[in-house]
């Protein structure tokens, strides 16, 4: 590898690619986007032909196993994204993978432990992204004694739509391509973590309120994936935390998430990036400014917070650590992931961490 530039090939460069990753190595000046391999040719012409990327591969172990590259970013189903990151730890690529990070923990648990076979590789998910930049206010606020001892947790997911009958089946619903990923639920733990770290048990329960849907040929498939989740979880912290994620609610859209603690109260938008909050004195809560010095920034014409990319390609070229997200992280709500899957079919209180 050239000592200041990183060539990137990519493995199921889809919707976020086109939205984010591609934009986002494209203003970094480390990196070169040098081949793409989609699950079809016709697919990955497209993109390379778009974005003017040199290479097309017919198969993703064609590309990683290419010597002219350093890097692989990922952007397969979660189903995929074990074996990739193996094989190109083996071939001595770094990898960017979007999260969630696997299928499972178990699988999780096997690209932490080979990341760390391979310690001289950068190994990094893409991160939870609504709140990326004003998790430093977030954090200053709590660790400043805002709201005292945190008691209490509320988290609502939801857009406000009815159930829809006939919206089609997809690779979401499905257990062998998602895993047992559910809706945002990994994304907003990951960023539950941020602020105030791990469950220590979980309880859960789940609905599937349309069991089967068409797919693209017409043919009705089995859902296997909740689409309404109500979650109970007893934080490592001693707080109580509920939440409740859901496709199928109607006219009460939410993504938000409540604190509240012995000496004050935040309320966080996870939609218009506002922070709410008051104290005891208080008759209610008012929206808390975030200064300047507080707010990260996104890459241009990115999302505020956004900078993946950049910090990937930091991480290879000048060693900076992987802050978000790093594999251990990963490890983490891939459990949290598991548990819930475990309580709401069994009906029991689940344990955490699965491995000390």
């Amino acid at each position: 590898m050239a000592s200041d530039k990183v060539r990137i090939g990519m493995i199921g460069a889809g919707g976020n690619f086109v939205s984010r990753h591609i934009p986002g190595f494209n203003q970094v000046k480390g990196a070169e986007l040098v081949g793409v391999s989609n699950r079809s040719r016709q697919s990955s012409e497209k993109i390379a032909k778009e974005f003017g990327i040199p290479n097309v591969y017919d198969s993703w172990i064609d590309l990683i196993e290419d010597d002219d590259i350093d890097a692989i970013a990922i952007g397969t189903w979660p189903n995929m994204h074990c074996p990739i990151t193996l094989l190109a730890l083996e071939n001595g690529k770094h990898v960017l993978t979007e999260a969630r990070m696997a299928s499972n923990s178990t699988e999780a648990q096997i690209m932490l432990d080979a990341s760390k076979e391979n310690p001289n590789l950068v190994c990094q998910i893409v991160p939870a992204p609504f709140t990326l930049s004003i998790d430093k206010k977030i954090n200053d606020l709590l660790l400043n004694g805002y709201v005292g001892d945190i008691i209490s947790i509320e988290l609502a997911s939801n857009p406000g739509a009815f159930v829809n009958k006939d919206s089609p089946f997809q690779w979401r619903h499905d257990i062998k391509y998602s895993g047992n990923n559910i809706m945002m639920m990994g994304i907003w733990y990951e960023t539950l973590m941020r602020w105030i770290g791990p469950a220590k048990s979980v309880s859960a329960m789940g609905q599937i309120t349309v069991p089967y849907k068409k797919n693209n040929d017409g043919i009705y498939q089995s859902v296997e994936i909740p689409d309404h989740l109500d979650i109970t979880c007893k934080m490592a912290c001693g707080a109580q935390a509920s939440i409740k994620l859901s496709s199928v609610i109607g006219l009460n859209p939410k993504n938000e998430v409540w604190i509240y603690g012995s000496e004050g109260t935040i309320m966080i938008n996870g939609t218009t990036l506002e922070i709410h909050g008051g104290k005891k004195s208080d008759k209610s809560i008012s929206k808390i400014e975030i200064e300047q010095e507080y707010f990260v920034e996104g890459l241009k014409g990115l999302p505020a917070g956004w900078r993946v990319e950049e910090d990937f390609v930091n991480s290879i070229l000048k060693g900076s650590p992987v802050i978000h997200s790093p594999f251990d992280v990963g490890v983490k709500y891939m459990e949290f992931t598991d548990a819930v899957s475990i309580s709401a079919r069994e009906g029991k209180v689940v344990n955490l961490p699965f491995r000390s």
